[in-house]
């Protein structure tokens, strides 16, 4: 099934699928990173424990009515996906402030932020993925405004599915990355993972921060954290 190596990324390896040329396998790696690669290490079972969470949390999705690139699991670390041209945003949805937002604006972290902040990132490594508006994704990406108004509004509603999830695992979604892809026939469609990796989480009752956080800042380990919240989200889906 599965076919030649198309890319590897910083998170991913991503292979074509023999037979299937609208389709990808995506194999998550072991490799932690952080500050756009500047910070790097490796932690066995890392792959396992992205593809995991991020196959649940698509399927979440999916259940209420959010559409992605996400097929199936394929095993531990490989899941099956469509096809898309990704598009070269990284969409930010901040519902309490941490992380660059404090540094750069100088907002008190945990302020609440009603409604959420949304910030658009352009996705190009020489440049650190700078901060961009909405003029600048027009000429950068060739975007149109009403796909990116689209886009923008699958976001907020991703937000809206993802706070009441992750509420339900005792987790606090602070914030979180997206990105985003066309299929074949031009829909737009989710894409990338959603992951520890890509969300900043918070314990509900301790206020531990339990996601990529513990990596940049030295502050615990990584696994463990991971394990937990994929234990949590399997007995939630098991309760149900």
């Amino acid at each position: 099934m599965k076919g030649s190596l198309l890319y590897e990324g910083k998170a991913k390896k991503v292979y074509h699928v023999n037979d299937h040329p609208d389709q990808l396998i995506l194999s998550y790696k072991n490799d932690a990173t952080a500050f756009n690669g500047k910070k790097k290490d490796q932690f066995e079972g890392k792959g396992r424990l992205n593809n995991l969470i991020t196959s649940k949390v698509f399927q979440y999705l999916k259940q209420n009515g959010i559409s992605s690139h996400f097929i199936e699991e394929l095993n531990d670390t490989e899941q099956l996906v469509a096809k898309t041209d990704i598009v070269p945003l990284e969409v930010v949805v901040r519902n309490v402030a941490a992380g660059s937002i404090t540094r750069r604006l100088g907002i008190k972290e945990k302020e609440i932020f009603t409604p959420p902040l949304l910030e658009l990132f352009y996705k190009d490594d020489d440049l650190d993925d700078p901060l961009i508006n909405d003029a600048h994704a027009y000429h950068l990406t060739g975007i149109s405004e009403e796909d990116l108004d689209s886009i923008k509004q699958m976001a907020l509603q991703v937000n809206e599915q993802l706070i009441e999830l992750f509420k339900q695992v005792e987790l606090q979604l602070v914030d979180f990355k997206l990105e985003f892809g066309r299929l074949q026939d031009g829909t737009i469609v989710l894409a990338d993972e959603i992951s520890p990796d890509t969300c900043r989480l918070w314990d509900i009752t301790t206020g531990e921060k339990m996601d990529k956080d513990v990596f940049r800042e030295n502050i615990g380990d990584l696994i463990s954290v991971y394990e937990t919240i994929l234990q949590r989200l399997e007995e939630h889906t098991c309760a149900k």
